[in-house]
């Protein structure tokens, strides 16, 4: 494949991948960057304010994978970033693309299943209702801010992310540490399911969506085999050769992390793919245990 694509937030483990892959595509990549451009893949920008419709033209597709991190206590201040680095970031980009001279084929915009909120065995696809919690209503203004460029006549899709496993930064480096002392376990209950993706997945998931014409609208990026946390502990224990029986209380999950233990550790989401997998889309790392080989080098 050729083209040009432009991709957002790709200093991050997902972005760093996707500007790999995109290369080994025969894709022409450009950034934008919050920092001033250093080179000529690089353009500046700032997702608090419009953007130039000239400085986002003549790009086949768009990959808007920027946003405040969500890891950290949620004070007000945090939630505020949380939310207004999305919303505002995507729809000053989106109503950027839907003035542009030259617009892309494809907007793909991350989301993430925190759509769904907390919701127990159901199992959720990508018609379910949305949750009502705080990550919930700000994926559904997420997902509605780039409303500008579907109207235009954009293909927009939103890749509701899961838990990302990367061998570089995310949530599995922050289980890593406890696991290899032998002093990891299961969160609370542990019956909470997981929805993961291994990211070489996701950016299998994100090139299928440039390039697959029926995608539009929300698709879920998660594996086809989610987990309860308790399973999630036990394969990783067993790919560390480590023992995991030092559970963590939910309680003490929120004394150390505030409402984000509730909406992200202790949450259920038991999310299937359906529209990639009805798209043709086939996973290299479906299977938890192989994935996390993969990631640690085992």
């Amino acid at each position: 494949m050729s083209g040009k694509v432009l991709v957002s937030g790709a200093s991050g483990p997902i972005g760093n991948a996707l500007l790999s892959a995109l290369h080994d595509r025969g894709y022409q990549s450009r950034q934008l960057v919050r920092r001033p451009a250093t080179s000529a893949g690089q353009i500046q920008w700032n997702p608090m304010q419009p953007v130039s419709p000239d400085s986002v033209s003549g790009f086949d597709a768009v990959v808007h994978l920027a946003g405040e991190s969500i890891v950290g206590r949620w004070s007000a201040e945090k939630k505020a970033a949380i939310r207004d680095s999305r919303v505002l970031g995507t729809s000053h980009l989106a109503e950027a693309l839907a003035k542009t001279p030259q617009p892309p084929r494809v907007l793909i915009s991350a989301s993430a299943i925190g759509y769904y909120g907390d919701r127990g065995e159901e199992l959720l696809r990508e018609d379910s209702a949305p949750g009502q919690s705080f990550l919930a209503e700000v994926c559904q203004q997420w997902e509605e801010a780039a409303e500008p460029a579907a109207r235009a006549g954009i293909r927009v899709v939103h890749i509701r992310i899961g838990m990302v496993l990367s061998p570089v930064g995310g949530a599995l480096a922050a289980m890593l540490t406890p696991f290899r002392f032998g002093v990891g376990g299961k969160i609370g209950s542990g019956r909470q399911w997981w929805s993961w993706i291994d990211v070489r997945d996701l950016v299998s998931a994100v090139l299928h969506a440039i390039e697959t014409e029926s995608l539009r609208g929300p698709v879920n990026g998660v594996s086809p085999n989610p987990v309860t946390n308790s399973e999630f502990t036990r394969v990783l224990a067993r790919v560390l050769s480590r023992p995991a029986i030092f559970p963590l209380p939910a309680f003490a999950a929120r004394l150390a992390l505030g409402q984000m233990a509730d909406e992200l550790l202790l949450a259920s989401q038991r999310v299937e793919p359906a529209r990639l997998s009805a798209s043709g889309f086939q996973f290299r790392y479906g299977e938890l245990a192989a994935s996390l080989r993969a990631n640690l080098g085992k």
